[in-house]
């Protein structure tokens, strides 16, 4: 049994890294951490509360001695009112915190969801990315700019602190039945959004996957940084194909015009930094995944989008 600690433990991932690890009959040496308990929490798995924000990390560590942290606790989808200082303090300073802990308390390796997004939205992305590419993340994207933060504490505790084993997830958009946040809010619009001369893709990873690499990379894979995607990407028209949906193309000037204007009355949620991330979307390659960190997703891109559109009706 290795003794793992999880930081947000209740979120969609959290729960089915759970359910995998009861799976695997390593449920009763795992505590759970996070603001509440996680939903249908197994009874074996034991909970404290943990708020990254604070200074309570070094204490709960040091306390449950784990052998491996893995840290989900980060802001994907930020609520109502949550500006980007609130994000900060849990996407990058509450990382720096389990860091130091873990540190501290001589955790044998470190577990780390990072994103796609720490690339960055730029033109000049290669296609697809791969681990030894350049992460620039973007400031005017809070998630993009914390990830690629995050990431370079990591790579200073690397250099720090090497008896600290680190596997690092860089993570394409997650989906499972029942999803809902604000990337699949744009799969729900009648017409799907899209800039005139970008294909617009996505890179999909099933949730499942997910937690079943976040329990091999716990349990028993190799330290690494590794990309994670299903195979293959699906363009703006191969969803719409899926979704039987129209196509309402722009230019990317004139979209970037009308946000800046509806933005600041109140009419949009996104500024025109969004017209970025509708261009530019990172397209990982799993290749080390598959081959150095030895997991081959079962679901594809395809695969994962088709599951969550049944979920849907769709």
């Amino acid at each position: 049994m290795t003794r793992i600690l999880i930081t947000g433990a209740a979120g969609m991932i959290g729960r089915a890294l759970l359910s995998e690890l009861q799976a695997r009959g390593q449920a009763g040496d795992v505590l759970a951490t996070d603001l509440a308990p996680p939903e249908d929490l197994p009874e074996t798995v034991a909970f404290r509360r943990l708020d990254v924000t604070t200074d309570a990390a070094a204490g709960i560590i040091a306390a449950a001695r784990p052998e491996v942290i893995v840290h989900l606790a980060s802001i994907v989808t930020p609520g109502p009112g949550m500006g980007r200082a609130a994000a900060h303090a849990v996407d990058v300073a509450g990382s720096g915190r389990v860091i130091a802990a873990a540190r501290q308390a001589g955790v044998r390796r470190l577990v780390v969801t990072s994103s796609g997004a720490a690339y960055g939205y730029h033109p000049d992305n290669p296609v697809p990315l791969r681990e030894g590419d350049a992460l620039r993340g973007n400031p005017e994207f809070p998630y993009a700019d914390h990830k690629r933060q995050v990431e370079e504490m990591l790579a200073r505790a690397r250099a720090d602190h090497p008896a600290l084993e680190q596997v690092v997830l860089r993570v394409g958009t997650v989906l499972d039945t029942g999803t809902d946040n604000q990337i699949t809010a744009l799969f729900h619009k009648r017409r799907l959004l899209a800039i005139r001369g970008s294909d617009s893709p996505f890179v999909f990873i099933w949730a499942q996957d997910l937690a079943r690499i976040l329990a091999r990379a716990a349990l028993e894979g190799p330290a690494g940084i590794f990309n994670v995607a299903g195979d293959g990407a699906l363009g703006i028209d191969d969803l719409a194909r899926r979704l039987n949906r129209p196509v309402l193309r722009l230019p990317a000037a004139a979209l970037r015009a009308a946000l800046a204007l509806a933005k600041p009355l109140g009419l949009s949620r996104y500024g025109p930094e969004q017209v970025r991330f509708l261009q530019f979307r990172p397209v990982l390659a799993n290749d080390a995944l598959k081959s150095e960190f030895g997991y081959t997703p079962r679901l594809s891109s395809a695969e994962v989008f088709d599951l969550w559109c049944r979920g849907e009706g769709l």
